[in-house]
């Protein structure tokens, strides 16, 4: 499961992105990878009535401020399943903080849409989706957030280049960890054999 998280998040193929789908929509569960235990864990249920609108996942090779992958909306015809590599574009982001015990950090959603979407084939930008789908969206991560004591408050709505940007940035995040760690990683192997 850990390559899941290694992935190259760009999809030279078709010229989009890579997401990994963690919680289909329309499931109560929430679903979260944990690549160590090499399985997908069940994180929350949600409240009676509370479903989730899209598929729920993330884009992989990036690092979000929150310490996580970039989370991402996919719009589809269908629910997806966990682990499923689908290819998108994105259409923009919903910039938001989130608060925890006194900590706020940022929490972004980027919205997406399937490249092999029907229904949303069309959709380019968010401003295409109409202003009452995003409220849906920006409420729902506001009610599921609050019932478990956080506050998740969004903070501006952007197109696919502030989307696109995010991505990079978080690329390079992930890169910078991945090298740290890496260095890590040699320097005790180094130190290993010189005691051997």
């Amino acid at each position: 499961m850990k390559h899941l998280l290694s992935l190259d998040p760009r999809n030279e193929e078709e010229g989009g992105w890579n997401a990994v789908i963690e919680t289909p929509q329309g499931s109560r569960n929430k679903l979260k990878l944990w690549p160590e235990q090499g399985a997908f864990e069940l994180s929350r249920v949600l409240p009676l009535g509370a479903v989730f609108p899209y598929d729920f996942g993330f884009l992989p090779s990036t690092l979000a401020e929150d310490g996580d992958p970039v989370d991402v909306l996919v719009l589809m015809d269908a629910p997806a399943f966990p682990g499923c590599l689908v290819p998108v574009r994105l259409i923009g982001v919903i910039e938001a903080e989130q608060t925890e015990e006194g900590e706020t950090s940022r929490n972004d959603r980027l919205i997406a849409v399937a490249d092999a979407s029907h229904s949303h084939r069309g959709v380019q930008s968010l401003d295409q989706l109409g202003k009452n789908v995003l409220d849906e969206e920006e409420h729902f991560f506001i009610s599921y957030h609050a019932i478990e004591g956080r506050e998740f408050k969004p903070t501006g709505r952007h197109g696919p280049d502030r989307a696109r940007e995010l991505v990079e940035e978080a690329m390079e995040r992930y890169r910078k960890k991945t090298e740290q760690e890496n260095g890590k990683k040699h320097g005790r192997a180094r130190a290993k054999q010189a005691k051997g």
